[in-house]
């Protein structure tokens, strides 16, 4: 377990052949998890669009005119349904997003979301939210209702960072995760690929997040969605061995934490997602949606876990990931 990776170290194992690389990545995997399990994860908007971060990628931003159908916070029984039907259908983890900059300082809306919260966890459930940047009082808070893990992403490198978003500072994500990690809860962390960064940027994002101490317990890596009406809706398909190289870096230099094979699976193969799998991804977002955009639904993640020998994890929580 290291803190201290150079980017010289990390691009000499991204640039490593495939097959070399992929048989590092699988025997990191093999010694941490079960080869053959996956974490079935579900991802639900409570609070839809109007944000007033100005992320280039994010349909849901208000500095964007996209097709997003915005809402205000869904009721606890929307919720608790929506969670009843995610443990139904194997998900071990219940994450709820919202499209805030922040929470509300006040009010009813934290409220209502610390309500949900301990709501779904007493369904048995693993909760996580991602709600935005968050004082250490809401941290506070959050970890008291029950919140098992907090997702706040780093995007990119620092230094392609400007070049996705000017409304929030490096710094501020990694204040949020300081205080996530002081509250208690463990952090789920990662980035996206495909937004016209290169391949150093990939590396600064896995040294960052190796950076961490510890190491974000969850790693998602998600593929870039490309929106109609963002900034990135026109930015080059990435080429899905640099997806492949990603997953199997990340899953070398943290080898206890759980990748998360995000965003973006309905652009990819079913041969495509069992090289991420391959590369030391063990962990996917199910259902017909993830946040706002389209993802391959329970019954083709089934069949194609079926086709690999592969089984959902039974519960989530004994990896305390």
């Amino acid at each position: 377990m290291r803190h201290d990776w150079t980017r010289d170290e990390l691009k000499d194992l991204y640039t490593l052949p495939l097959p070399r690389l992929l048989a590092k990545a699988q025997a990191a995997h093999a010694a941490a998890f079960p080869d053959d399990e996956v974490q079935l994860c579900t991802l639900l908007s409570i609070k839809t669009g109007g944000c007033k971060e100005d992320c280039g990628y994010c349909p849901q931003s208000a500095h964007h005119q996209t097709a997003v159908d915005a809402h205000g916070l869904l009721d606890l029984d929307t919720i608790k349904k929506a969670a009843a039907m995610a443990r139904e259908g194997g998900s071990t983890r219940f994450c709820m997003g919202a499209a805030w900059r922040s929470p509300p300082a006040s009010g009813k809306p934290f409220e209502r979301v610390l309500e949900a919260v301990s709501a779904v966890k007493d369904m048995g459930l693993e909760v996580c939210t991602t709600l935005g940047m968050l004082t250490a009082d809401q941290a506070k808070a959050l970890k008291a209702a029950g919140v098992h893990a907090y997702n706040h992403n780093l995007d990119t490198s620092p230094e392609y960072y400007g070049k996705v978003i000017s409304t929030r500072t490096y710094e501020d994500r990694l204040n949020t995760l300081r205080n996530v990690r002081e509250a208690g809860m463990t952090v789920c962390c990662g980035g996206i690929v495909g937004m016209g960064e290169q391949f150093e940027d990939r590396l600064g994002l896995l040294q960052e997040l190796s950076r961490l101490d510890p190491h974000p317990e969850s790693v998602p890596i998600n593929l870039l969605v490309k929106v109609d009406g963002t900034p990135m809706e026109s930015a080059q398909d990435l080429d899905v061995f640099d997806l492949v190289r990603t997953i199997a870096v990340a899953r070398l230099i943290m080898p206890k934490s759980r990748v998360r094979l995000s965003a973006g699976r309905t652009a990819m193969s079913d041969e495509a997602q069992a090289l991420c799998f391959m590369a030391g991804a063990n962990s996917i977002f199910t259902g017909e949606k993830l946040l706002t955009t389209a993802n391959p639904g329970l019954d083709k993640d089934r069949e194609l876990l079926l086709r690999l020998g592969m089984k959902p994890v039974r519960d989530g929580a004994a990896y305390h990931a």
